[in-house]
């Protein structure tokens, strides 16, 4: 291992660790009470987000729980860079957004196309001149709700003579979300943490619980609890039922993924299907520093609550992925492609293993039950890059475009968020 690969591994895992988080956090709260802030929550609103509507839904209920001052913005779409995929990204996010909300009992219908400009100009004028933070929330709820059903909206009057431009408005919010170091809507931030809509609002009432500020009163139950998966038994096969899990070995949350992944596919009696593919940045689509931080550490965060060991990080990118890449096929071969998916991942995501040396590589390789004299020749071949690309261009077809992917039969879902809905699927299918 290279001194450069040693170092960025030991940085990214004091940088990654729980200690790390929890002088964070406490930094934060020493610096509010210092300066006599209050718990201060800003939200981060995109009109035209369906994320974004069930996040309002869900900080309504929030704030009746725990005593923070809201303080919310409008924001614009994300950037080209932080949407490399817009289109399937659009259709995708009205798709799952909708199955969110009916597991997490909130209101969100998929209209099957995104609102029309007008109406979207609308609600924003209408938020923009809605002062009040509890205020906001209410009315983007109510708008929201229009919106998405394609009801009318009025265009408010008099929005210069109160020296108000929507616009202004949105280019505020863009501008404040990018100094604290983001790009989405339907963000929340506290204290030097963001938390990403209803999926991630569970960590953020875990913070203020343990800073002693839930009403009294309050359900002591999350707004929303990620469901844990796999919630089934042992099960015995069924012939022709397959789970379909679309990884990259660049992909951090692909390997927080995969030991469930396996777990559901022995839980239903299904063959897991490995099915590669080159990490976005290898494919020309640009992942920032940004995103690249946050999506780091929100992975820290994940992985410390589903119990997978992550942060001593060496990351894979480029060649070390190519040389993972060109022994996969003949590890599925050897009966041992899950292994060798699991000890190259746990290798460069938990143990600092450069996977681009041989000597890294030849430990992933035996720890995964197979031989470095058989897998050396191999290394380095072409041979995988036309399934991995036949593996891209299925998820395109489905509508999905990053990792991980999981389908069963014709549902598919983007994210480790969503291997609830595969565990459906498969309890649908076996009963």
């Amino acid at each position: 291992m290279s001194l450069k690969t040693a170092l960025f591994s030991a940085v990214a895992s004091t940088w990654t660790g729980e200690a790390a988080l929890r002088k964070r956090r406490a930094d934060a709260e020493k610096a509010r009470r210092r300066s006599g802030a209050p718990h201060l929550v800003e939200y981060f609103h995109q009109v035209d987000d369906p994320y974004s509507h069930l996040a309002v839904q869900a900080l309504q209920l929030m704030a009746d729980r725990y005593a923070v001052e809201l303080k919310p913005w409008l924001v614009g779409a994300p950037e080209d860079w932080a949407a490399p995929e817009r289109a399937l990204l659009l259709d995708y996010s009205r798709r799952d957004a909708a199955r969110l909300a009916a597991r997490a009992e909130l209101s969100f219908l998929d209209p099957g196309t995104q609102p029309e400009k007008a109406l979207v100009a609308a609600a924003t004028a209408q938020l923009a001149q809605t002062r009040d933070p509890v205020a906001f929330l209410g009315t983007a709820v109510t708008v929201g709700d229009a919106l998405w059903r394609g009801s009318p909206i009025r265009m408010p009057e008099g929005l210069a003579a109160a020296g108000l431009d929507p616009a202004a408005t949105v280019a505020a919010g863009d501008a404040r979300r990018k100094a604290l170091g983001h790009f989405m809507g339907g963000m929340i931030h506290y204290g030097g943490e963001w938390y990403w809509g209803v999926d991630r609002l569970h960590f953020l009432e875990t913070r203020l619980a343990d800073l002693g500020i839930r009403r009294i009163g309050a359900p002591q139950t999350a707004v929303f609890a990620p469901p844990v998966t796999p919630r089934g038994r042992a099960a015995q096969p069924h012939p022709g039922l397959e789970l379909h899990y679309y990884l990259s070995f660049r992909s951090p949350y692909t390997y927080i993924a995969a030991a469930r992944a396996e777990a559901l596919a022995k839980a239903y009696g299904a063959e897991l299907k490995l099915r590669f593919v080159l990490p976005m940045v290898m494919r020309g689509l640009p992942v920032p520093p940004m995103k690249s931080r946050y999506f780091t550490l929100d992975t820290a965060r994940e992985a410390r609550r589903v119990g997978v060991p992550f942060g001593r990080i060496a990351d894979p990118v480029g060649t070390p992925v190519e040389r993972g890449y060109s022994l996969l096929p003949w590890a599925v071969h050897q009966g041992r492609g899950f292994e060798f998916c699991m000890s190259f991942m746990r290798g460069v995501w938990s143990e600092g293993i450069d996977a681009g040396s041989d000597p890294g590589l030849r430990r992933i390789v035996e720890r995964a039950g197979l031989r470095w004299a058989d897998a050396r020749p191999l290394i380095g071949n072409d041979d995988w890059r036309e399934e991995a690309e036949a593996n891209r261009l299925e998820m395109i077809e489905l509508g999905l475009w990053g990792v991980p992917c999981f389908r069963v039969d014709d549902v598919s879902v983007w994210g480790q968020d969503r291997m609830w809905v595969i565990e459906d699927a498969l309890i649908a299918r076996t009963g």
